[in-house]
């Protein structure tokens, strides 16, 4: 509930022309109110006039936007694109013009708790994604370093980097002049995607990557074993609580004994990250190999991704006795078939991590009826789950029904994303379903078994449970804000290939 304070200042800040005038005769302890009324309601100008007077030495979103006493709501994490560009142009407002009441203070700019979300809750629906906000500070700190009266201020700004090929070259442009810039970039978490890697060793470089918290190369990184190895032995990474792979990073099939050693390599230099908690290996081979790279660790993994990494019995073995087992918070197995190859492993390691866990991903694993009654056991341990998703599994409304009945007791539950029933589709059609077939269902039966879920849900009075379908997974704010770059990027892929494998057959 907003306090009395909170709804004056909503009042003060309605008439904007009025609030222009005499904005600057506020009480400098009023400025962070002011501020979160103004983001709240998007009043650009003054959110300009707010930052580029700033009276304190801190400006965090976190905590400026986060929960407050005048006003409960946590707006910290709003991509707003109005009010983020006001505040970025209060910053530059603020270097810029002289202060004739006050010396500047500012010193630190905290950017890092803004989150890009499917639907922002903003009233002009339009985000400023990590990407966008990853050029436009750099573009900022470039600019104001041509300016010759700000060399005696001195900002730092904590903010996540998302570069690609498009933005590289004005993020290491701004990142090189650092120390000269009144703005100094602080990068705390990192993303990569569309970039060579003679490019992103160099960025990673000049970043100062011992801060970095998380690091992410993603599908257009061309990263394999050995690049790897160069990565950890060349950069220190001391910091660092969170680490997504590339797709392909490894491919166990093809290694030599001597690639064998470099895995154990790996492993010995991620066990120096004495705050890693967070692994996604997604989409590499590891069959067999999930021992060597893991067991070096001395932190126990909280968050671990193996979707699709061709897992056997010695893998899933290790995993269920494995250090990390009893503290996994976020667990995703999908593109295993858990249920037929491994069901005594498997339903251990969920008995183990079940007082911890609390996401769960089992999509394309091949869950059918048949063996539905292993996932209801599993499942009705797991108390602190919050979010489980098992798309793409070829289960009938009836069996749907049933896991419905069961994540109904579980208390903490709130996001279930379920795949269409296999009766809902021709009975002809083979698992995993490719994207042509995936939109082919019955619509009217599936709406009717989206009902009866409804239904057991409000029965069991646990209408706070989400339970969706997205037919082509779960949003990613990153790929659809970079999807043309990341799209061109591809087909140049695809092009090389095939040049590559023409020129091969002339030789022939």
């Amino acid at each position: 509930m907003k306090t009395l304070r909170f709804i004056g200042a909503e009042n003060f800040i309605s008439n904007q022309e009025y609030a222009k005038k005499h904005i600057r005769s506020v009480a400098h302890n009023l400025y962070p109110l002011l501020l979160k009324a103004c983001y709240l309601h998007e009043k650009e100008e003054l959110l300009v006039m707010l930052v580029e007077n700033w009276p304190q030495q801190d400006f965090s979103f976190g905590k400026l936007l986060g929960k407050t006493l005048d006003y409960p709501e946590d707006i910290s994490h709003w991509a707003c694109q109005r009010s983020l560009t006001a505040c970025l142009k209060g910053l530059k407002n603020y270097v810029l013009n002289p202060s004739p009441t006050y010396s500047k203070r500012l010193k630190v700019v905290d950017l890092t708790a803004i989150q890009d979300t499917e639907f922002q809750p903003c009233q002009c629906k339009k985000p400023l994604g990590r990407w966008a906000r990853t050029e436009m500070i750099s573009q900022l700190s470039i600019e104001l370093l041509m300016e010759p009266s700000v060399f005696d201020i001195d900002i730092d700004i904590f903010c996540n980097l998302f570069v690609t090929e498009r933005n590289y070259e004005l993020v290491v442009q701004a990142l090189l002049m650092r120390c000269h810039c009144p703005l100094k970039i602080r990068c705390v978490d990192f993303r990569a995607d569309n970039l060579a890697l003679r490019k992103l060793f160099y960025v990673l470089k000049l970043v100062e990557p011992s801060s970095i918290h998380k690091l992410e190369m993603v599908h257009n990184v061309r990263l394999e074993l050995h690049h790897l190895e160069v990565l950890l032995s060349n950069l220190t990474f001391s910091q660092l609580r969170s680490l997504t792979l590339p797709t392909r990073t490894f491919n166990v099939r093809h290694y030599t004994p001597e690639d064998d050693a470099v895995l154990s390599t790996i492993g010995e230099k991620l066990s120096n990250m004495v705050h890693l908690t967070e692994l996604s290996l997604s989409f590499s081979t590891l069959t067999g190999k999930l021992r060597k790279l893991l067991s070096p660790l001395q932190t126990p993994l909280k968050v671990l991704e193996l979707a699709n990494c061709s897992l056997n019995q010695v893998d899933m073995a290790y995993l269920a006795n494995s250090l990390h087992a009893e503290h996994l918070e976020v667990l995703d197995l999908s593109g295993h078939n858990l249920t037929e190859l491994f069901p005594s492993t498997f339903f251990k390691l969920l008995q183990k991590a079940s007082s911890t866990l609390k996401t769960l991903v089992l999509e394309e694993c091949d869950i059918g009826d048949m063996n539905i009654h292993l996932i209801e056991m599993c499942l009705m341990h797991c108390l602190k789950l919050k979010d489980f998703k098992f798309l793409q599994n070829p289960l009938t409304s009836i069996s749907l029904r049933r896991i419905f009945r069961v994540l109904v007791n579980l208390p903490m539950l709130k996001y279930v994303e379920f795949p269409v029933p296999k009766d809902c589709y021709p009975p002809d059609v083979s698992y995993p379903l490719d994207e042509v077939t995936l939109v082919k269902f019955d619509q009217q039966k599936y709406n009717m078994v989206k009902e009866s879920v409804q239904r057991i849900l409000l029965q069991a009075a646990r209408d706070d449970i989400s339970a969706v379908t997205p037919l082509f997974g779960s949003y990613d704010s990153a790929i659809e804000e970079t999807s043309k770059e990341l799209g061109a990027g591809l087909l140049t892929s695809f092009r090389d290939a095939l040049q590559s494998f023409t020129t091969a057959l002339q030789k022939l």
